[in-house]
């Protein structure tokens, strides 16, 4: 601290911190701990000559009998409020130094503290206490950890990366719990003749250290992975894998624990291990997604009490935990399950402040418990007990590093044939470079029996020297190496509304390309959960009209809430323009700032209600059902939307069309050929020839003549002098143009030929009335639809 001084000035409160840190630092390391370390004899002396004080006749009054020194009341509450005090101080100042944090994991300066700690209670002559005992550590640094990871869980990438993460979680772990378990044990039958503790080891006690030291960590994942900010993929995977591959590590665990007990394993005790390990992996997924529906469930009753929303959340997942850890299921697998199923209908019951509470106090928890974890690790180190074995440890280390290796390499070469996003060679060296040790293996080292396994001491130390070297030596080189390597960084980007509904539509796309080519991917899968989940469970699980909300329109609710938040927090708004100074006399002086950007506009008008809930319907009945058969698109059997602009117009204009397509197919010849021309006689030969007869063309009737190259349009066609002109013939002429002509039939007895004329002049006057395709249409378009 003074050289950090010396480089930058410290001000007076930083100076005040400082101080605080370093008192506190001494008071919890020496006098608490001191105190809890020794029994307090003096105080039970005391207490009886306190009880003898009142029963002898002689007992003397205190001159202050209200004050008194009763620290064996508090003790326990008050050393815990000690740790806890510290560890925010330690991660205080840690955030104060830049150029160490930028070079120096958290773990790791945790860790020292930690060490620091246990030393200088060492130098006190005190005996250092149990602080990172397993049960403290399963059951409350564990879980606020394991919960803030599930609750807030990426679930998109996790999915879609779910088989890679389950290779390295399953097959990964085994890998390297076989292969470091079975080198150990042949190392250690190395040179029989020279007698050593290495040959008292036995293969399943070596199997069982290998399942302990194989398993990577979450936490040590997530303190370093997070100061780097690698890319989504990279994270996913090695953080999905710390958490997935708990359940083999307990299954692993409890096999070898209760193998080396009984010293014989049949065919059979394989047989059921394997099948414990779908048990316990599938049982905690279980319990916690039945823990997560009850907790959705209750949600939906809290609207009259805002005040204890949260409870429900922690409570419940709390409850899911402790529940696996009844059965020895996976508790990590059930706080991961459990806050992933319950958080969609949960964020859809409880209040926005309901919700920064839970998302604030899981984070400030978590990351309470991850300091506490690392500077107990440290005082638990200078504590021990020790059995230093070089061999051992060397060959520990040296076996982690290859096994993690192998492993990558060989899983990454058969997962690529199946990835559409292949894993590069630095994707790989990161991912086995990441395989970080922590807590969890020192608590299920430290909870062996040191009567079934004598070399505890030595498996203990051994585990502190590969969390050791993964966390410092890895912990602090895998961010150079990151940007040496120039791998791809997270991007910090906020999610848009486009991007939503681009990702929705991709879904869909895909979906449907699955159906159409018969293939039943997870996107197909995802579709039927997404429906099944829309048609039955958001009804029960999401109280009143957000239980219908479509998955867009509540998204955008969303961003909308958190654009306002944003805006009233950093002090923005529009501004009266009566409250706004007047600028312009200083235009001249100073120089023209850029105008303040405007508010985002909706694109889109403000809609009435009745007609935004029509839009919804139609979203809601025909968005997502990729498998309905739908009739097939025809653009004339389309409906017009009668809110659109011009709608009479488009009306009017497809009414006529469709009126100019049935007159046409009776009127219009081009041109009309003569009825007694050989085509004409060879068509209605071939028709009918026995109805053939020739049929004379009216002379009563007027035939309309337009020229194509004279401008007078069809419209303007004077009818009575069409009719006064209608008596005299015209020779016809075949390049006359256009010929509109009707159709003579043959009038019989029965029909007057009075309806016959009138009925022709309808017909005619019909044909005129039209007035054909607009001459502003694209002359490429074909005259007829």
């Amino acid at each position: 601290f003074p050289a950090f001084c010396h480089q930058r000035p410290c001000s007076l409160p930083e100076r005040g911190l400082l101080l605080l840190m370093v008192l506190v630092f001494l008071e919890g390391s020496v006098l608490p701990l001191g105190a809890a370390s020794s029994p307090d004899t003096s105080h039970q002396t005391n207490l009886g000559d306190h009880q003898g004080t009142h029963t002898g006749p002689n007992s003397t009054k205190k001159p202050f009998p209200v004050l008194a020194v009763e620290y064996d009341r508090v003790q326990i509450p008050f050393e815990i409020s000690l740790w806890v005090l510290l560890a925010s101080l330690m991660k205080l100042g840690f955030h104060l130094i830049p150029r160490l944090s930028s070079i120096v994991p958290e773990s790791c300066l945790l860790i020292v503290v930690g060490l620091l700690v246990g030393g200088l209670i060492k130098l006190a002559g005190e005996e250092v206490p149990p602080v990172l005992d397993s049960r403290l550590f399963f059951l409350c640094l564990l879980p606020p950890i394991i919960l803030d990871a599930g609750y807030f869980l990426p679930i998109r990438p996790f999915m879609e990366n779910l088989g890679t993460i389950l290779m390295f979680a399953v097959v990964g772990t085994l890998w390297n719990a076989f292969f470091i378990g079975g080198v150990l044990y042949g190392v250690a039958q190395i040179q029989p003749a020279n007698p050593s503790d290495l040959h008292q080891l036995e293969l399943l006690p070596c199997l069982l250290f290998g399942s302990i030291i194989s398993a990577v960590d979450p936490v040590a994942v997530l303190a370093v992975f997070e100061e780097i900010h690698i890319n989504e993929l990279l994270h996913i995977l090695v953080f999905g894998e710390s958490l997935l591959n708990d359940a083999v590590t307990v299954v692993l665990y409890h096999l070898f624990e209760e193998y080396a007990g009984v010293g014989t394993v049949t065919l059979l005790d394989g047989v059921l291990g394997v099948i414990s390990f779908f048990v316990v992996a599938l049982g905690g997924v279980l319990v916690g997604a039945i823990y997560g529906i009850l907790a959705a469930f209750t949600s939906r009753f809290t609207s009259h009490t805002r005040v204890i929303e949260p409870l429900f959340v922690f409570v419940y997942s709390y409850m899911a935990y402790l529940s696996a850890e009844i059965f020895h299921l996976s508790g990590i697998m059930a706080l991961i399950a459990c806050g992933a199923v319950m958080r969609p209908y949960v964020e859809a019951n409880i209040s926005h402040k309901s919700h920064t509470t839970i998302k604030y106090f899981l984070k400030m928890w978590s990351s309470v418990s991850e300091t506490l974890i690392f500077i107990f690790l440290g005082v638990a180190t200078v504590d021990g007990p020790h059995a230093w074995n070089w061999t051992f440890v060397t060959v520990t280390v040296i076996l982690c590093l290859v096994a993690r290796v192998i492993g990558v390499v060989g899983l990454t070469y058969v997962i690529n044939k199946f990835r559409i996003v292949k894993l590069t060679t630095k994707d790989q060296f990161i991912i086995a470079y990441g395989g970080l040790r922590g807590a969890i293996a020192f608590s299920l080292g430290f909870l062996l029996n040191q009567d079934h396994f004598p070399m505890r001491k030595m498996f203990l130390t051994a585990i502190i020297t590969v969390i050791f070297f993964t966390v410092f030596v890895q912990g602090m080189t895998i961010k150079p190496l990151v940007e040496l390597l120039a791998v791809k960084k997270k991007q910090e980007a906020k999610r848009s509304i486009n991007e939503e509904i681009h990702t929705q539509f991709l879904d869909h796309l895909l979906t449907g390309i699955e159906d159409i080519c018969g293939h039943y991917g997870h996107h197909h899968w995802k579709d039927k959960l997404n429906r099944f989940n829309k048609k039955y469970v958001k009804k029960c699980l999401i109280a009143g009209e957000r239980s219908k909300e479509p998955q867009l329109i509540a998204f955008y609710h969303k961003m909308e809430m958190k654009q306002a938040i944003e805006l009233v927090e950093s002090g923005g708004g529009v501004k009266l323009p009566s409250a706004m100074p007047s600028t312009v006399s200083m235009q001249n002086i100073q120089p023209k700032k850029p105008p303040p950007a405007k508010p985002v506009e909706r694109v889109l008008p403000q809609l009435p209600k009745g007609r935004e809930e029509e839009i919804r319907k139609i979203l809601r009945s025909n968005l997502q059902r990729t498998r309905q058969r739908l009739r097939s698109y025809n653009r004339h059997t389309l409906v017009a939307d009668p809110y659109e602009d011009g709608f009479s117009d488009l009306l009017i204009k497809k009414q006529r069309m469709v009126e100019l397509e049935k007159k046409m197919s009776n009127y219009l010849t081009v041109p009309a050929a003569p009825p007694d021309s050989p085509t004409m006689c060879r068509a209605r030969l071939a028709s009918d020839p026995q109805a053939y007869s020739m049929k004379p063309v009216s002379d009563s009737v007027p035939t309309i003549q337009v020229d194509l190259a004279s401008p007078q349009s069809p419209d303007s066609v004077n009818l009575l002098d069409e009719f006064r002109h209608a008596g005299q013939q015209q020779p016809e002429v075949e390049d006359q143009g256009l010929m509109m002509k009707p159709p003579s039939g043959p009038s019989g007895p029965n029909k007057p030929r009075e309806a016959d004329e009138a009925r022709d002049q309808q017909k005619l006057m019909r044909c005129l009335s039209d007035p054909g395709p607009s001459a502003d249409e694209d002359e490429d378009e074909p005259f007829l639809p």
